[in-house]
């Protein structure tokens, strides 16, 4: 059944006063509403067409200037119903603009195949819209007028009078179509082109935010989907430390200090990616990074020992003043922590809880060169890594704990 959108009947008069009478037909279950309402405000008459089987017994009726095809899932297809439009002599002339989701190559040939005037993806910019929408129904126009005027010059004048008026006519309708034709083509080249570099910038402002929080978090932030504070009952923690860091920045330049540090923290940066880590943060010459958060991670224990093993080898391939190699004491501590994001300027991911404050301790009261581990560390590594124990150690804030030294990987 075919309906007019303004719901209301317009006499013919009206009709040829608007900018042009559009049938829109799509199959009623993704309806084109806004885009039909938005014509009528932009002075079209709009009718609405549901029931694809009677598309062309209405444009026979009221002969609209256009006809708007969704053919995403009409029963017959789209292209079916453009060729029955095309197939009959009251509606051939009628140009049919397709309208769909899809924008393959395959798509575009089978609709101009069909007899299709022009074919617009989905979704709609619709100052493109209406600019192809003007083209097509201006051509129209002034075909049925050249039909009206030629059939005039046939009776009154003779053919030769004609020929050359629709020469002339038609040079001029070509000039203007051509005209338009370069302006939607640049209106649409700096459409693509500002969309080109705003994603350019999307991605440039992402990938900024990735180097200061989680990915986990980030897309929290995007989503605005609860509290950015969440609690692990199961993380490992990690506390490195570079030993007599104080008096040797004593000893060395500022800025060579800093690109010492640059490429130390650089490396480890790199062991954490290559471990699944997460990095938390740099206090001076300390560096922290924990295992299990922001995604929990079965394994988080072992890949943090890992990384700590890792990266008291890579130490040694940066030299004191002397000559000697650098470094680490490195503590370590598994349990429940409670991390996220906090304050509204310059934020960024920490942690908080017991376990972070005893994983500090681990390496405030480690041995130079050793990897000090507590007692939770140890229960889920001791399967493949062996251990000596330490004995009681005075933790602030804990009292006496027994902790561990690694000794190396079982079977080694």
């Amino acid at each position: 059944m075919a309906l007019q959108c303004s719901r209301s009947k317009i006499d013919s008069d009206q009709t040829e006063a608007s900018k042009g009478k559009i049938l829109v037909v799509d199959d009623g279950l993704d309806p084109l509403n806004l885009l039909s309402e938005l014509l009528m405000v932009a002075g079209y008459q709009v009718y609405c067409l549901v029931a694809s089987s009677e598309v062309a017994a209405t444009a026979r009726t009221e002969r609209p200037d256009l006809v708007l095809l969704d053919i995403n899932r009409l029963e017959p297809h789209g292209y079916e119903i453009c060729q029955q439009l095309k197939a009959e002599a009251k509606t051939a002339d009628i140009p049919v603009i397709f309208v769909s989701g899809l924008d393959h190559k395959g798509d575009l040939v089978r609709a101009f195949a069909a007899g299709g005037a022009d074919y617009i993806s989905k979704p709609f910019w619709f100052e493109e819209v209406v600019a192809r929408i003007n083209n097509q129904i201006k051509n129209y126009r002034l075909n049925r007028k050249l039909q009206e005027q030629t059939r005039r010059t046939l009776t009154a004048r003779g053919q030769a009078p004609l020929l050359v008026e629709l020469q002339r006519l038609l040079h001029r309708q070509t000039q203007k179509l051509k005209e338009q034709n370069e302006l939607l083509q640049q209106q649409v080249q700096e459409r693509q082109q500002a969309e080109s570099a705003l994603l350019i910038e999307k991605h440039k402002s992402e990938q900024l935010l990735l180097n200061i929080l989680p990915r986990s978090v980030v897309d929290k932030l995007k989503q605005l989907q609860g509290s950015l504070a969440e609690r692990f009952d199961e993380a490992t923690v990690l506390f490195a430390d570079i030993v007599n860091f104080t008096p040797l920045a004593a000893k060395i330049a500022p800025l060579e200090l800093v690109n010492m540090l640059n490429q130390i923290f650089s490396t480890f940066d790199c062991l954490a990616e290559h471990y699944g880590l997460e990095k938390i943060k740099t206090i001076g010459d300390a560096y922290m990074v924990v295992g299990g958060a922001p995604i929990p991670n079965s394994d988080h224990a072992e890949a943090v020992m890992e990384m700590a093993i890792a990266m008291q080898k890579e130490i040694q391939c940066f030299t004191r003043e002397n000559g000697e190699p650098l470094q680490l004491r490195i503590g370590i501590n598994t349990g429940v922590v409670v991390a996220g994001v906090i304050g509204i300027k310059k934020f960024s991911y920490d942690l908080w809880g017991d376990a972070v404050n005893v994983a500090s301790r681990m390496e405030s009261q480690g041995v130079a060169g050793k990897i000090q581990v507590t007692e939770a560390t140890c229960r889920h590594l001791r399967h493949k890594y062996d251990f000596e124990q330490v004995g009681q150690v005075l933790i602030k804030g804990k009292g006496l704990m027994t902790t561990y030294h690694l000794r190396g990987r079982k079977g080694n």
